[in-house]
């Protein structure tokens, strides 16, 4: 790493030249992007790369030749290093400014621009250097009032008396303590972790770039400072020049108060095209020919020295979802980028922002407490501790909050009513997780780390504050967080350019994507959204309005299957009707309903009160109804008597469910949208069980063909939760025309695991590394991963024409997806308001094999 001089083609310290050995990879991207300004014959500062192997020696105690280094920059030059990380996202130390500044260079910087503007140079490095090279106090300055030259006096005693030593005068002995204090900035466990938690490998590199400082202060010799400059909004990616500039300033000094000029014309206050309009000129020509040649919005930071613009450094603009959305299919349209490089541009959940109301980013966080990030969005309202609350509260046009220990299905319609939901237990794959996905509704779940009195219907956050029923709180699903107060929100998005964007993503995406949709607001929602049909209707869910409850209530208290019969006789015109909305906004499109799945004692009332309730309804002694509930309860419901188990024990229950959706299938037929019904059997685990339920169902179904004289038909499925399903795949595929797995069942029985309980110590197993993730929220390739492989494999080869989809919440997840149309499936299908992101996610997975 010694030499005389750095040499442009070594490829550890590289003078920056259009021909010089740089690579992102190997020097980072902030060294990549100046050498490509070079090679524009933009003007750009004397620069050296030192690449992440240069750096990483550095931290070792390998110092390169700091006098080679300072060669290019010629006699007594003023410098300063910046951070060169792979991905501008990682981060990495701060930058250093006038590198080089010492007593000698404070006489010479006077006579040339002041001593006032010397000294200021001089104290900055002073301070800096102080903080983040020797490590002092930062308070050391705190008591310094002074500026110019008795301020740098002061600053020079202070740091003289806290180091011990005088502060150091040889730039080389500068220059290497400010390299080997970055170098092991970056090395350290923080800055480790940092990173990691932004998605970079613990060993990624660090680069350094050195640079000869454009100065920005001056005296009399031209127009001098610093600023930024972008091209487009950051929020809204519209076109608008942005940025600040201030004259007598350095680096970023002009975002940091509000003395700074505008750049373009503006109403409020002086700007620089009027003050300054030739440098302005150039700075807009430049800033557009990086966007041409960079093909990026980029943000550049640039000096005027004496009435010359110098641009110090180009960077990606940072931008919320909506502009990246914006700028990509705007950089498309212009011909700048392919469509398929700009659907690779967005990050496909970042599309959330877009789908859902967020907690404005400048808006202050009062944080709660924290639990999993179950359904994103934020909403805020009125605590409430009941189902019936909730409904009440939205009757007066008063938005709350629902907050249970965990929910039910009998929380259905006040989950309908709220604008959040908030739980003490549960994970992503909880009955409020799911219900909360699906419905769009912002949903924190496992916030164990408050106390949830509901008896006295308060919560008590972690530092002691309780709110009780009517407080305001705010429910940030996208980041699992609970928010004192009313922050500021941001509405939705899903303008144009949204749109074209995901025409683009369906255009070369090879896997199709459905929705989960329950109701027929959950199909019009699903339709929105371009779903190409439904691939998971719970039928279950349909049962929960106040009219068709008590009916349900009564056909499992019935003692025989007449009484039953005659009990779903009543519910049968009210699921006929569901049926018929839900194909006429599918309009053709393919609807997968599956069979009654929960046990029978989730419809019935678990507290003495709804026992009560039930009684009255039923005319019954409330010591019959308690009975009759504990006689149905089981140890282990989740695996007891539910699925197809109620239709072999109970056939008239899917009878009748068979019955409503070909009656409905007649109707909407005759009123001219082709429907064919996938009907789903739900939890199989043995070929006997597809056998009975098919053959019930087939005579339903001629039966209503010969009342009807309507012909239609229908195609017959099964739902693979269970292990012995997927393992027994190749003799259970040929008694159906498709296998759809549901991975959150899945998940559970192969780990044994509860999804409900799971979140209280899953975050505590992740960081031990016992699981790499949690496997309820990142699909396990690797395990349950297996179970779908052997079960696609076995029943294609049994079953050639067989489609296979995904209905577990993991069809909605980038990674998941890659993983299922890498096995061949032919869908998957998720909440409605993760549509969106399956469908970019797909897309770009298609794109990265067409470019390999």
């Amino acid at each position: 790493m010694k030499g005389a001089a750095v040499q442009q083609d070594d490829k550890d310290i590289t003078f920056i030249t259009p021909d010089a050995p740089i690579a992102a990879q190997t020097h980072g991207g902030r060294a990549k992007c100046l050498q490509r300004l070079v090679r524009l014959n933009l003007p750009v500062p004397e620069t050296v790369a030192l690449s992440f192997d240069a750096v990483h020696a550095i931290a070792r105690g390998q110092m390169p030749d700091t006098k080679a280094l300072l060669a290019p920059f010629g006699a007594a030059p003023l410098l300063c290093v910046r951070p060169s990380s792979e991905d501008p996202d990682w981060g990495g130390p701060g930058a250093v400014l006038n590198i080089g500044m010492n007593d000698a260079a404070y006489v010479d910087m006077a006579e040339r621009i002041g001593p006032e503007a010397a000294a200021t140079l001089y104290m900055r490095f002073v301070q800096a250097y102080a903080v983040h090279v020797a490590r002092l106090d930062p308070d050391l300055f705190d008591d310094i009032t002074e500026t110019g030259q008795a301020g740098l006096s002061a600053a020079l005693k202070a740091y003289e008396d806290e180091a011990e030593e005088a502060f150091p005068q040889d730039p080389e002995v500068q220059l290497a303590a400010v390299l080997r204090s970055m170098a092991r900035a970056w090395e350290g466990t923080t800055a480790r972790l940092l990173r990691q938690a932004k998605g970079a490998p613990a060993d990624a590199g660090l680069g350094l770039v050195v640079q000869r400082m454009a100065l920005g202060l001056g005296a009399g010799q031209g127009e001098c400072g610093s600023g930024v400059i972008q091209l487009i909004n950051s929020q809204t990616g519209l076109s608008q020049i942005t940025g600040r500039y201030l004259s007598q300033s350095q680096g970023r000094d002009a975002l940091k108060g509000e003395a700074g000029l505008y750049l373009a014309r503006d109403e409020r206050g002086p700007s620089l095209e009027e003050q300054e309009p030739e440098a302005y000129g150039e700075l807009i020509a430049h800033t557009r020919l990086m966007r041409q040649k960079l093909r990026a919005e980029m943000q550049a930071e640039f000096t005027i020295e004496n009435g010359k613009v110098w641009l110090l450094d180009g960077v990606r603009v940072q931008r919320s979802a909506q502009a990246a959305v914006r700028l990509a299919v705007r950089l498309a349209e212009d011909g700048i980028i392919s469509r398929e490089e700009a659907l690779m541009r967005v990050e496909p959940r970042a599309l959330n922002e877009l789908l859902h109301r967020q907690v404005d980013p400048q808006a202050r966080r009062d944080v709660l407490a924290r639990g999993v990030a179950a359904s994103p969005g934020a909403a805020r309202g009125a605590i409430v501790f009941t189902a019936a609350e909730a409904q009440a509260r939205a009757a007066r046009g008063e938005p709350c909050v629902l907050v249970r220990r965990e929910t039910s299905p009998e929380d259905i319609r006040g989950m309908h009513a709220a604008t959040a939901v908030l739980t003490e237990r549960g994970g992503m794959t909880s009955h409020a997780a799911v219900i909360g996905r699906g419905m769009g509704l912002p949903c924190v779940v496992g916030a164990s780390e408050m106390r949830f009195h509901l008896r006295k219907k308060t919560i008590t956050a972690p530092d002691g504050r309780s709110f009780g029923e009517g407080d305001v709180i705010t429910i940030d699903g996208t980041h699992g967080e609970v928010l004192a107060g009313q922050p500021a929100l941001l509405e939705t998005v899903q303008d144009d350019a949204f749109q074209t964007l995901m025409g683009w993503a369906d255009d070369v995406r090879d896997i199709k994507v459905r929705a989960n949709a329950d109701t027929p607001a959950d199909a019009q929602t699903a339709r929105n959204f371009k779903a190409e049909g439904i691939g998971l209707c719970r039928t279950e869910h349909m049962f929960f309005e106040s009219d068709r409850l008590i009916v349900m209530r009564e056909m499992i208290f019935a003692d025989t299957a007449e009484d039953r019969r005659a009990a779903l006789d009543r519910l049968l015109p009210m699921q006929r009707a569901d049926f018929i909305e839900l194909f006429r906004i599918m309009e053709g499109q393919p609807v997968c309903i599956r069979l009654l799945d929960p046990p029978l004692h989730e419809f019935l009332p678990h507290d003495r009160a709804g026992h009560r309730e039930l009684a009255e309804a039923l005319d019954l002694p409330v010591s019959d109804v308690t009975r009759r509930v504990e006689a149905l309860s089981e140890y282990n419901p989740m695996l007891g008597l539910r699925g197809v188990r109620l239709g072999v024990i109970y056939p008239e229950i899917y009878d009748m469910q068979a019955r409503a959706i070909f009656e409905a299938t007649g109707e909407v037929n005759r009123g001219g949208v082709p429907v064919v019904p996938e009907i789903m059997i739900p939890l199989v685990s043995a070929k006997r069980e597809v056998e009975i339920v098919n053959t019930r169902v087939d005579a339903v179904a001629a039966a209503v063909r010969n009342e009807t004289g309507v012909a239609f038909s229908y195609r017959l499925g099964v739902m693979v939760e269970t292990p012995r399903a997927a393992l027994r795949a190749g003799e259970i595929a040929p008694h159906c025309a498709f296998l759809s797995f549901g991975t959150n069942d899945l998940t559970q029985m192969a780990y044994g695991l509860s999804r409900d309980d799971a979140g209280r110590f899953m975050s505590e197993y992740v960081q031990k590394g016992v699981y790499p993730e949690d496997p309820f929220h990142t699909f396990d390739v690797d395990g349950v991963g297996e179970l779908l492989k052997v079960g696609a494999e076995r029943g294609r080869a049994a079953r050639p024409d067989l489609t296979l989809s995904v209905c577990g919440e993991h069809g909605g997840s980038p990674e998941s997806i890659e993983f299922f149309r890498a096995v061949g499936f032919d869908y998957v299908s998720c909440s409605p308001f993760r549509v969106p992101v399956a469908r970019l996610a797909a897309a770009q997975l298609a794109v990265k094999d067409k470019i390999g």
